[in-house]
């Protein structure tokens, strides 16, 4: 009995003695880690990378700027409905743990033992979060301890919906959605609001690890976590089975929201209204700061505009040049044509063009294969569709299409009206133009074009390019004379005028677009006929200072040299200001 006692007496006392040095190593590993804790108190003043919205003059969408494409939400305004699928997901204990859960911890260890293969992390949400904030994202056991300890201040700093708040609008959740508000917007279109128990369900599953569980390339892997949290939430009281069971039959339901100025041709407008912004705030707010600009764009008015210059450009192009050559060349003998023409880059934003390849000649009837479009994940369909190009399409270049194209010839083409399956052969031109659209009483700008094609060039020739405004100057000259005494009955002489330009300079001698002359004539037959000579006379009769003072009244110009042929339009100026002259 005396050794028995003896021996749970050595138990005991070899018991206390490592439980004091497992205390006394404890606290030197706390004291020394928190040593190098980051301040957990900056979390107060958190702001957070927040994308920047443009819209058009009605409130649609425009265009997203971001470093992070996030939305940040209150967590006032989050449904339950998510929180309960992430905390289900993520940290079912997480109302009840103090930042660190014993429970998760030795449910990991257990796992990790028992399915090597299955490695599983014991983080809460206030470990995430101290992690996502404070710290790197290191597999370290240093990294590991200093998470748990910052966790331990953040949950005495702060309240639950405090640490929910920052972990949902800050967690990553794949094809670059920062937070739940921006990713369910970009994954199913809809506000957090507007989430069913599904879509809910999945967005949780994505913290994990989102590359594993993408939407379309591993959609089986997808389903399956998603069932997973779906299972949670019933497991944890906040879904019935009978739902649960439903949402799990349904499909993922993931349709991608792509947010592009060129859905409305607004490509150059939404450019120089983010150069606008960078002027006026700087990248930072540009980027990060959340911006919600309105604009004065008018989407329907734009798509004209775009459709009216390029049609404009197009038949320009085609009745001065004709055909200038094709996009490129392909092997489509030996190789996938499908997969090599989805290989090369087209212009999006041109109405009904697409590229296509020659694949052979049936007579004079070329035949053509169309350009696969690939699917959400990247890949090429495996069917083909194809059409052909007969003279109809081509009368545009008196030539046969075995004149001009070869097999293997990569060309852009159009879908011809009322005639399936045939199309008309299109090309880039090789001139280009800028139209601007303003509102009269207001100045705003309601439609801006800059060229061609937005993919082709992002120069922006409506308020980038320097050119002549030529006669469309004539207007301000007159105007300058009405406005110093001059009246539209006042005659000017329309005839040959001849000046000296100065020493070692040759004789000037301006003359009318139709070489004729026609005496003297009123300054409203001098405007309406557009003529050189009378502008001329004009001018040197009321100075070119005063008119170079017009101009930059009227804001096309900052300095108008003084000389008589600027009044002809010689100065340089961009489409925008002129048009804001007028």
């Amino acid at each position: 009995m005396r050794l028995l006692l003896r021996f749970f007496g050595f138990l005991f006392t070899l018991g206390a003695i490592l439980f004091v040095l497992g205390a006394a190593g404890a606290g030197f590993v706390i004291w020394k880690y928190s040593q190098e804790l980051p301040d957990y108190t900056q979390l107060a003043a958190y702001q957070p990378a927040v994308t920047t919205r443009i819209h058009a003059g009605d409130g649609s969408l425009l265009a997203e700027y971001s470093k992070e494409r996030r939305l940040y939400v209150p967590i006032q305004t989050m449904p339950k409905l998510v929180i309960n699928a992430f905390v289900s997901a993520e940290d079912k204990n997480f109302y009840h743990h103090i930042g660190v859960d014993p429970e998760g911890i030795m449910r990991a260890v257990v796992t990790n033992i028992t399915h090597p293969g299955r490695r599983q992390g014991a983080s809460t949400i206030t470990q995430q979060v101290a992690k996502n904030f404070l710290l790197s994202s290191e597999q370290t056991f240093d990294r590991k301890i200093k998470e748990m300890l910052v966790a331990l201040k953040i949950e005495t700093a702060y309240s639950k919906e405090r640490i929910l708040e920052l972990y949902l609008n800050e967690i990553y959740l794949g094809l670059g959605n920062y937070g739940v508000a921006a990713a369910s917007l970009n994954y199913f279109g809809k506000s957090v609001n507007e989430l069913t128990l599904t879509e809910a369900a999945y967005l949780a599953a994505l913290p994990k690890a989102p590359n594993n569980y993408h939407p379309f390339r591993r959609t089986q892997a997808a389903l399956d976590r998603r069932n997973y949290v779906i299972d949670r939430m019933v497991e944890n009281g906040y879904v019935k089975k009978e739902e649960g069971d439903a949402a799990k039959s349904q499909p993922l339901g993931v349709s991608l929201r792509a947010v592009s100025p060129n859905t409305i041709s607004a490509g150059f407008f939404a450019e120089e209204v983010r150069r606008e912004l960078f002027d006026r705030f700087g990248e930072k707010t540009l980027y990060e700061g959340g911006l919600s600009v309105r604009t004065t764009l008018d989407p329907k008015l734009q798509q004209f505009a775009r459709q009216t210059l390029a049609d404009g450009l197009v038949r320009f192009d085609e009745a001065r040049d004709g055909f200038h050559g094709v996009v490129q060349k392909i092997d489509v003998q030996t190789l996938d044509w499908g997969v090599e023409l989805a290989n090369v880059p087209a212009v999006t934003d041109v109405k009904n063009w697409q590229l296509a390849v020659v694949l052979g000649f049936n007579g004079d009837i070329a035949q053509i294969g169309l350009q696969p479009k690939r699917d959400s994940g990247g890949r090429v369909p495996t069917t083909r569709d194809t059409g052909i190009l007969a003279a109809d399409g081509l009368k545009w270049t008196k030539k046969t299409a075995k004149q001009i194209l070869a097999p293997g010839d990569v060309i852009y083409v159009e879908p011809m009206p009322d005639k399936s399956g045939q199309y008309r052969l299109r090309q880039i031109p090789a001139v280009s133009g800028a139209l601007v659209a303003i509102d009269p009483q207001t100045g705003r700008v309601l439609a801006m074009v800059g060229g061609f094609s937005f993919d082709l060039s992002k120069f922006n020739r409506a308020t980038q390019a320097q050119r002549q405004p030529g006669s469309s100057f004539k207007p301000f000259v007159y105007a300058a004379a009405i406005d110093n005494g001059y009246t539209p009955s006042d005659l000017v002489l329309d005839a040959p005028i001849e000046i000296d330009l100065g020493p070692g300079q040759s004789i000037w001698k301006p003359e009318n677009f139709d070489k004729q002359s026609h005496g003297l004539r009123t300054l409203r037959y001098g405007i309406e006929h557009s003529k050189n000579q009378m502008t001329v006379r004009l001018a040197q009769d009321i100075g070119m200072p005063l008119i170079a003072d017009y101009g930059k009244r009227f804001g096309l110009y900052n300095n108008l040299l003084p000389v008589l042929a600027m009044s002809l339009g010689a100065g340089e100026t961009t489409v925008l200001k002129v048009t804001s002259g007028y």
